[in-house]
């Protein structure tokens, strides 16, 4: 029989740890960060090389050996996980072919491709995702999620061999022959429509850990575990650092850019940055909102002392809008029925309190450090403080638009300061991953995967 160009090849490590798979899927996140974002490239690289095939009739050498190598990480963590959870072994963050490792995969470089049928390996493709769908569930990690396996048959075997290893200590060697020749064929459908050979995946479950008629081609890896590299340990921490920069900086970096947008372009013409109105209602006399507490108004030279700024509230022009002190806002409407503001969105939400009138008009009282009727702005402070909209007349039923107003001054340098402080760690944590993935090959002089 002859071996078909996409190589799958495993073994079941001995002596198992009985409890290490429940955690292997924590263990594995860095991987599954690194390789969501490898997948991102995959797919990108996958179009240019379509272009490329149909243009030329050729695979592009280059990103052939990258989009190989998507596909090796993937596979090594897949069986490190809940793929076949056949290794103890942590999968390094490499590329490169690593045949030491339990887990190999190769394919054989096409010299040549077909133009026309690069145009419909995508509905070919299709009775075999069917079948790998049942496999992985859902479409499967390798042909749509970048990594991440769906509870399909594979998921159910691999969970049976998990109980097993738990309360025997043995991986069932019937079990790991069957999830490997699912995972077989879901690799072969995946370099299939990857545009990575022309030959059809054939509808056939070669089980077990070597490829049927691998001798043929080249002999299987040493069967005995090689030592870890010397460094790996640190490649790995390395890696991990890496990856947990490059997410905090992608953080701090998407979350300055929102907010220069929001510093450049969102502000009115009065400056001011604005919500948008939210319709509030109460049958009652008086909507309360509040109260809120501000410990710290003023920071320094760096974001200024008034770095808060003015904060504003637009109503209905007959409607007033206060902000008081929570405790004398409190003792004011302790008799008065009203609706309490308890949440904003969508949907708001009330709490209702049953009460009375106000014994005196809003506009007659003296503890309010800003008032208005229609608008009001207060220059922040320190302190607990309750906002409040009534009817300026003491009326009952208070239906009105309210819009919430800042000026914000300190808007521009924390945005700075955010996309500079995540650029910073993007660059770190590029240069760490960098540093674990690829290491310089000395004794043939050129970059080679770690």
């Amino acid at each position: 029989m002859t071996t078909y160009p996409v190589r799958v090849r495993a073994r079941l490590d001995p002596g198992l740890n009985r409890w290490l798979w429940l955690v292997k899927w924590f263990l594995a996140i860095p991987h599954y960060i690194v390789l969501s974002l490898l997948w991102t490239a995959f797919t990108v690289l996958s179009v240019v090389a379509f272009v490329a095939i149909l243009a030329t009739g050729r695979y592009p050498r280059s990103l052939f050996g990258f989009n190989v190598g998507v596909l090796r990480w993937t596979w090594r963590v897949a069986y490190y996980t809940f793929g076949a959870l056949g290794t103890d072994r942590y999968p390094p963050f490499s590329l490169g072919e690593e045949p030491d490792y339990p887990a190999t995969l190769d394919i054989a470089y096409p010299e040549h491709l077909s133009r026309g049928l690069v145009l419909v390996k995508w509905l070919l493709v299709v009775p075999h995702l069917l079948i790998v769908g049942v496999f992985l569930g859902g479409g499967g990690y390798l042909v749509t999620r970048g990594g991440e396996w769906a509870f399909g048959l594979v998921g159910l075997f691999v969970l049976i061999a998990g109980v097993a290893l738990l309360f025997t200590g043995r991986y069932p060697r019937g079990v790991f022959d069957f999830v490997l020749g699912m995972d077989r064929w879901a690799l072969r459908v995946a370099a299939y429509a990857g545009l990575m050979t022309d030959a059809y995946p054939p509808f056939r479950l070669d089980t077990g850990g070597d490829e049927p008629g691998a001798a043929t081609l080249d002999p299987p890896p040493p069967a005995p575990a090689s030592p870890p590299a010397r460094g790996s340990a640190g490649r790995i921490v390395a890696a991990v650092f890496g990856v947990l920069l490059l997410v905090a900086g992608t953080g701090l970096a998407a979350t300055g850019a929102v907010a220069l947008w929001a510093h450049e372009t969102q502000r009115g013409a009065d400056g001011v940055l604005a919500t948008p109105a939210q319709p509030l209602h109460s049958d009652g006399y008086a909507l309360e909102m509040g109260g809120f507490d501000l410990h710290r108004t003023g920071t320094g030279w760096f974001l200024g002392e008034d770095w808060l700024g003015a904060v504003g509230l637009r109503a209905d022009r007959d409607a007033f809008v206060g902000i008081g002190p929570a405790d004398d806002v409190a003792r004011y409407l302790s008799t008065v029925d009203r609706d309490r503001v308890v949440e904003i969105g969508e949907r708001v939400g009330y709490e209702h309190l049953t009460g009375g009138a106000p014994t005196s008009a809003p506009t007659a009282q003296p503890f309010w450090v800003a008032s208005g009727v229609g608008s009001l702005t207060w220059d922040v402070r320190p302190g607990r403080w309750t906002a409040v909209v009534m009817n300026a007349d003491g009326t009952r039923v208070v239906d009105t638009d309210v819009t919430a107003t800042a000026t914000l001054p300190a808007l521009g340098p924390v945005a700075w300061l955010l996309v500079g402080s995540g650029a910073l760690l993007l660059l770190l944590g590029g240069v760490l991953l960098f540093t674990a993935v690829f290491r310089f090959d000395r004794t043939r002089g050129e970059p080679s995967h770690a």
